[in-house]
């Protein structure tokens, strides 16, 4: 049930405020602010991806109307790792202010500097890894590696007079990583020896038994469907799951094959964490995707996007005969990647798709080719054990995510008071180690469409589901500004209807009496007939067709 909006209390001084501005109930749009004694400090600012009854939107962003017209205190953007979902609306922040510094690991501030290089955005950025300690005006910052499905991540211990909160970012507990980068439970251990007040921590896999399957199990998989194949491999992944990659080139490389890298973003993420050391690539295993078509079928593997069925990606494309390569029998394509909620419809239509073009399809359902990046309940009952906290906020997760892992957390103790559930634009106060709910703001969400941001409605977007499910209609009338009386029309025209415009004959007398009775009542103004008509006809249309379209009526007068 959604909570009252309240707006907060002004903030006392020596307590810190905590907004989720998003990334409570969905997977993505990742940012959190962090206020005390007049200063901000912003963590991640992702983007979430559009579903279908979000046509023709590109992305959404969060809502940055609690720190809009604040800009001048924040005094720094944490970034905990380098997905999109936690770096992708940095840019659209940084078009407020520019000069916001930026903090984050190596890898993270190369994937999100490349990302503003192209909106034309040249960052101030501080690069600090695992065991460094960093002061950002009322903020004392640590930061801990953390084991994710992209190198170099980091959970931000934020310490400040009024307590100190560990945000996780996303993460989990591979024991055997593929880049030996462990989860530092010993520096969670010596956190919860200080005292955490408050524990922000990943929700997405707490409703999963158990602990998350080790990376290092991908790769005799992948190595196997490989060697197996007997046409052209195309694996589909994220674009920043540099371990993942890692795997494919070096399957491929052991069977013999050339890797050919195709999509934007995976070239470009791909090479800056190859020319950064985070991705080992074999002697001569890649090659450009423009010679891939001299190179035996038996010989090459394509590493593509589009693994969440995304229509614009390589993978869609194929799917619908709209890319280069041309999906048939005997290829084998790969799905390396976990279902993100939203997302199940879209990624089934590419699979039947690519099936119906001859493929063989392997993905997560029928084959282990890969495994969450994020920790499941057994993990995160091992950090609470650990870390004790006062008080717990789950975050990064749809609401059933939440629920789950608060309850993981009463389970090992912490009392239901201490666990707070909440959503985008909850607002926390901390101070002497008591949290309370102190407001609820009004966010929405920020649509990019094309060149626009923040101009799409949700009006907008049911205009556009009814155009998409019940069609349009409009009708057009000429009519006496003195009288009333029609000189012309109606004249109907339908788009989206299986029926034959004939059919529309039938309300045309309907029109012709309604205008007539209001001419009578004394209605001459355009607005009211066009009122008067949309009426009719949409009655008519429900009544007789069981459609509810989109009704343009234009009364002109003449």
């Amino acid at each position: 049930m959604p909570l009252e909006i309240r707006e907060p209390a002004p903030l006392e001084p020596g307590t810190l405020r905590v907004i989720p501005i998003g990334g409570l109930g969905e997977v993505g749009r990742n940012m959190t602010s962090f206020e005390i004694d007049g200063k901000i400090l912003i963590v991640d600012c992702g983007v979430l991806f559009p579903e279908e009854h979000q046509p023709g939107v590109d992305l959404i962003l969060p809502d940055f109307s609690p720190v809009r017209d604040r800009l001048d205190d924040v005094v720094g953007v944490v970034l905990t790792h380098g997905h999109e979902d936690h770096i992708g609306a940095v840019p659209y922040l940084l078009k407020l202010r520019a000069d916001i510094p930026l903090i984050g690991s190596t890898l993270t501030l190369a994937l999100v500097e490349a990302k503003l290089k192209e909106h034309r955005i040249q960052p101030y950025s501080l690069t600090v890894k695992e065991g460094q300690k960093e002061t950002l005006g009322p903020f004392d910052l640590e930061f801990v590696a953390v084991n994710h499905s992209i190198p170099d991540a980091l959970a931000i211990a934020i310490k400040t007079r009024a307590g100190t909160v560990l945000a996780t970012g996303d993460f989990k507990m591979d024991q055997l990583p593929l880049d030996d980068r462990l989860t530092d439970l010993r520096e969670f251990a010596r956190l919860g020896v200080e005292g955490v007040d408050l524990f922000l921590v990943d929700s997405t896999n707490a409703d999963v038994p158990g602990f998350t399957p080790l990376e290092r199990s991908i790769g005799p998989v992948l190595d196997q469907v490989i060697s197996r194949a007997p046409r052209r491999v195309i694996v589909a992944s994220f674009s920043s799951h540099v371990h993942r990659v890692q795997q494919v080139l070096d399957a491929a490389h052991s069977n013999g094959r050339r890797v050919a890298l195709l999509g934007r973003s995976m070239v470009r993420n791909m090479t800056i964490a190859a020319d950064l050391g985070y991705l080992k690539v074999p002697e001569g295993v890649l090659v450009d995707y423009k010679k891939a078509g001299d190179i035996p079928d038996d010989k090459i593997v394509y590493m593509s996007t589009g693994s969440q069925g995304e229509p614009m990606a390589v993978l869609a494309r194929m799917a619908n005969l709209d890319h280069q390569i041309e999906v048939g029998e005997g290829d084998t394509v790969i799905l390396a990647s976990s279902l993100i909620p939203g997302n199940e419809n879209a990624v089934y239509r590419v699979i039947d798709g690519l099936t119906k073009l001859g493929a063989t399809v392997v993905h997560k359902g029928n084959a282990k080719v890969h495994v969450s990046g994020h920790a499941a309940a057994g993990e995160l009952l091992y950090c609470y054990n650990i870390l004790k906290p006062k008080n717990v906020l789950p975050v990064h997760g749809e609401y059933r995510h939440l629920v789950a892992n608060a309850k993981l957390a009463n389970d090992t103790g912490i009392p239901e008071a201490n666990t707070f559930l909440g959503e985008d634009g909850t607002v926390f106060d901390l101070k002497d180690g008591h949290v309370t709910v102190a407001g609820q703001l009004d966010l929405g969400f920020v649509y990019v469409d094309g060149s626009t941001v923040g101009e799409i409605t949700e009006a907008d977007l049911k205009d556009r589901r009814i155009l998409g499910e019940e069609g349009f209609i409009s009708i057009i009338i000429v009519v006496d500004a003195s009288t009333g009386r029609i000189i012309s029309g109606p004249e109907i025209h339908a788009r989206g209807f299986a029926e034959d415009d004939a059919v529309f004959d039938e309300v045309k007398p309907k029109i012709e009496k309604a205008l007539a009775d209001a001419a009578q009542n004394g209605v001459r103004d355009a607005h009211g007939l066009q009122q008067i008509v949309r009426r009719t006809v949409g009655g008519w249309v429900n009544r007789r067709l069981r459609r509810r379209p989109m009704l343009v009526p234009l009364v002109i007068e003449a």
